[in-house]
């Protein structure tokens, strides 16, 4: 071969491997450039359920609001005027909002000495009613879980029932319910039958 062509046909050969590099390493960065944006979108779709404390929202105004930034006033900006509030004798409040007797869930929030929303609890769920212990006051288990639903008499067993509506782990609705002592007021047990619209 004449070595006056040889040269420059090499030449023409090292640019084109030189392109492909360059392609490459261009499709590898456009790559890498594309997974990082789907990464991104990903976690703001993530973040977007939810709250400034890093849990799921299940109620509006929930993502307002943030432990220990959050004052009392901001609290009831985002959901309302309390149902009730309960304050210690330390001075710290704790507000509740119900939300039945059509709903299901029941807020606590937690507000310390310095006016700051400590943390917030749904109460009505398996975890807090196993709390509930016989000789409890009325008053105990009127502050652990908000409002009741309603409250029933049964003069001739001599007992008082309270009950609040609830979803179990199928998401089902069913009723937790309290028995009280008419006389002394205290608890004498606890049971969970079907909501209204699902009893036959």
């Amino acid at each position: 071969m004449n070595q006056a062509l040889f040269y420059p046909v090499w030449q023409g050969v090292l640019r084109i491997k030189e392109h492909g590099r360059n392609m490459i390493a261009k499709q590898s960065t456009a790559g890498r450039t594309g997974r990082a944006i789907l990464l991104a979108l990903a976690l703001s779709v993530l973040g977007a359920g939810c709250d400034n404390n890093g849990r799921p929202i299940e109620e509006m105004g929930l993502d307002k609001l943030a432990k220990g930034i959050s004052t009392e006033g901001d609290v009831r900006n985002a959901m309302g005027q309390p149902d009730t509030v309960w304050e210690s004798e330390e001075g710290e409040r704790t507000l509740e909002y119900p939300k039945g007797p059509e709903g299901h869930k029941t807020w606590v929030f937690e507000i310390g000495k310095d006016g700051k929303m400590k943390d917030y609890t749904q109460v009505l769920t398996a975890e807090h009613f196993a709390q509930v212990k016989p000789g409890m006051s009325r008053d105990t288990v009127r502050r652990m879980f908000g409002k009741p639903r309603t409250v029933v008499q049964f003069r001739l067993k001599k007992e008082e029932v309270w009950d609040w509506l609830y979803r179990d782990n199928a998401q089902t609705p069913r009723l937790f319910n309290v028995h009280f002592d008419i006389a002394t007021g205290k608890v004498t047990g606890t049971s969970a039958s079907e909501a209204p619209s699902q009893a036959s």
